[in-house]
This record gives structure tokens, C-alpha cells and sequence, in this order.
């Protein structure tokens, strides 16, 4: 039998059963609503997004920028948050006041339209513009993060430029 480990996270309880693999999922299911619990506090970029899943997780989970910036731009377009002109991200007054409440309206649907669905060209195009808006946040705060993986970022650049011709 494997041994149960017991997590608390803002009063809500996580039986985990297999630490690789059920954490991530639990994570992934929910991160709509800790978007909306992060952003209730204060405005935050895509990466402090992730900063603070890490440490309110304690280090056992870190949301992949292709999973983050995605679904931010999905929460922009339903108009659950808004993207301000640095960068950061705040919840829209609807999205404030409707997240009061812990089974309300701006939470129907928290697994987005596409969960559980087949990945498609679109799709796999917005994780990888998740990851590009994830560097261009990092770039903001301290290039020198960037300057160990400017060469593979190059060769990356030349494959898919390379697709377009």
C-alpha cells in the first residue's frame, strides 16, 4: 500500500496517493481557480503566476508556462481577467465579485472548453506561444536568465522559420 501524504492548500485537502503522478493532475484540473485566487490578492505577469503556485505548493508543483499563458489568454477572451499594460494580469470586477462566492457563475466550467479533448496544430501553436510570452516576461525582469539558452533558442527559431517557407 502506498503511503498517503495530506496537503493543505487554502483550507482544501489533497489525498496524494502517487506523488508524480496525481499531484500534477489535481493541479492541472484547478488552476483556473488558483489563477483567480492569486490574482484576488494582487495584479501578477504569467510568471509570478507560476512563482506563486510553486511556493503555495511547496515545491511539489509548477504549472508549465504552455499550460499558464494559454489558459490566461482563454480567461482574457471569456473576460474573467484583464491583461494590463505591463504585463500583468487582474481580475475583471464580474470575476471579483462572482469569485466571492465558491460555487458561482465564473465557475461552470473550470476545466475550459478543450479538457479532456484531442491536441490539435492550434493548440500545441498556443503552448508554444504560452513559452514565448513566458521568456518575454523573464526578459523583462532579468535577460541574463535568458543568456545561457540563446543558442537553442536560435536553433528553435531557425526550425520553425524554416516550417514557413
Amino acid at each position: 500500500m502506498k503511503p498517503r501524504v495530506y496537503i493543505l492548500i487554502s483550507d482544501i485537502r489533497y489525498r496524494k496517493t502517487d506523488m508524480w503522478h496525481g499531484w500534477k493532475h489535481r493541479g492541472q484540473r484547478g488552476l483556473r481557480h488558483w489563477i483567480i485566487a492569486i490574482l484576488r490578492r494582487s495584479p501578477k505577469n504569467g510568471a509570478e503566476i507560476m512563482d506563486d503556485i510553486e511556493g503555495m505548493t511547496q515545491g511539489w508543483w509548477r504549472p508549465s508556462p504552455g499550460s499558464v499563458y494559454p489558459l490566461l489568454d482563454g480567461m482574457v477572451t471569456d473576460g474573467l481577467i484583464r491583461k494590463m499594460d505591463d504585463g500583468r494580469y487582474e481580475l475583471t470586477e464580474t470575476t471579483r465579485r462572482e469569485s466571492e462566492w465558491p460555487f458561482g457563475p465564473g465557475f461552470m466550467n473550470p476545466f475550459g472548453p478543450s479538457f479532456g479533448g484531442s491536441r490539435n496544430i492550434e493548440d500545441m501553436l498556443n503552448e508554444i506561444n504560452g513559452y514565448v510570452s513566458y521568456f518575454e516576461d523573464i526578459a523583462k525582469t532579468g535577460k541574463e536568465k535568458l543568456a545561457p539558452h540563446i543558442e537553442k533558442m536560435r536553433t528553435l527559431t531557425d526550425r520553425l522559420s524554416a516550417l514557413t517557407k
